[in-house]
């Protein structure tokens, strides 16, 4: 196996197409996320980002994007934003982990969303999780058709909620690829306010996300496509989401919602509306990503298996990420595992949002950038 490392930009378009021939040829590797596109975005504002390319009497089979530092610590390219992570291959070939990490001078690669084939990775797996997926296939009829048949227990609630949202704002309409940059950055502003809101790390405080989430709603390839997707009542946006499509698989990424409609249930009716409307524009698969959510269990309608973990050689650089790491990864997911230790963290987080909101004015890189 001949290994070469390339900056992602620097890929040239016959090394894409045999990318996407290798995602194209496993299902499991149909995911947005790992298509070139991504990794090309992200290597657009961050300067660590890699792919090694696999070659087999000169063809190349397979395609590692990862991120190192000057000390040989890897991760998977976009590590906290991408749901999918793999080294993309054809069928057939196989590989060794601590060569891989040789070639690309690695004394460490983390991961959090390992696809389940990846068998050379297999045994530096600390864990397992499930990530929600729906699957789709177009209805014979139109969205309240496919609610009744798809989501019966729903449907009921939903629709009424959504009449009422008609009667009292404006006229309910769905727009599934909105191509308006401003309602990306009206998406961003809300998702940052809840973010906030809720305690957790503002993404869209952080001007390279906001740089890789607007290059990506340019993408518009046919292996891979940024969709913005807009809930509206007469002219008033309700919700969006923002997520990347390849062929036949569309990431849930970015929901958010204008909170002074929240009685409506505006998250779940963007989710809803956004399968129906992939389904006829020929996605297979919406993938919900890993975690535990109510809305999750409702939607799905089965589980894929994610890994975490970390592949290392014997160094000393990777004994000590190591030590560094997995108590903390460890903890979060004793925490998410329990509701018990989940539910008090969550209020914890809450206060500890509404403090910060209260005393921080809303502007930040978003609105900022915006203008």
């Amino acid at each position: 196996m001949d290994i070469t490392i390339h900056r992602p930009g620097e890929l040239s378009a016959a090394l894409r197409r045999d990318w996407h021939r290798a995602m194209d040829e496993s299902p499991e590797y149909a995911n947005p996320f790992l298509a070139p596109e991504f990794a090309i975005g992200i290597g657009r504002y961050r300067a660590g980002a890699k792919v090694a390319v696999l070659r087999e009497g000169g063809e190349p089979v397979g395609f590692l994007p990862y991120e190192r530092d000057a000390l040989g610590v890897g991760r998977a390219v976009g590590l906290g934003l991408s749901d999918c992570q793999a080294l993309v291959h054809r069928p057939g070939v196989t590989w060794e982990a601590q060569d891989l990490l040789g070639a690309c001078g690695l004394a460490i690669f983390e991961f959090d969303h390992l696809v389940e084939e990846q068998q050379p990775f297999a045994r530096y797996v600390t864990g397992r999780f499930s990530s929600p997926v729906i699957d789709v296939k177009p209805s014979d009829g139109g969205y309240p058709e496919w609610l009744r048949a798809t989501y019966p227990r729903l449907a009921k609630t939903t629709l009424k909620k959504e009449r009422r949202l008609g009667r009292d704002v404006g006229e309910v309409r769905f727009v599934f690829d909105e191509r308006d940059p401003r309602m990306l950055r009206t998406l961003m502003r809300w998702k940052s306010a809840q973010y906030r809101r809720t305690g957790r790390m503002d993404r869209f405080a952080r001007p390279w996300i906001v740089d890789l989430v607007d290059h990506l709603f340019h993408v518009q390839e046919e292996h891979f496509t940024g969709v913005l997707s807009v809930l509206y009542a007469g002219d008033r946006p309700v919700a969006a989401h923002f997520g990347p499509r390849s062929s036949t698989v569309l990431a849930a990424w970015f929901t958010a919602y204008d909170p002074e409609l929240h009685y409506y249930s505006p998250g779940l009716m963007m989710h809803l509306r956004t399968a129906e409307a992939a389904a006829r524009n020929g996605v297979t698969l919406v993938d919900l990503g890993r975690g535990d959510k109510e809305y999750k269990d409702w939607l799905k309608t089965r589980e894929l298996s994610v890994g975490e973990g970390f592949a290392a050689r014997p160094h000393p650089v990777a004994a000590a990420y190591r030590m560094w790491r997995r108590p903390v990864r460890g903890l979060r997911n004793t925490v998410l595992a329990h509701p018990r230790l989940r539910e008090p963290a969550d209020r914890l987080l809450k206060t500890v949002g509404t403090l910060r909101t209260s005393r921080r004015p809303v502007a930040g890189p978003v609105r900022d950038r915006a203008r």
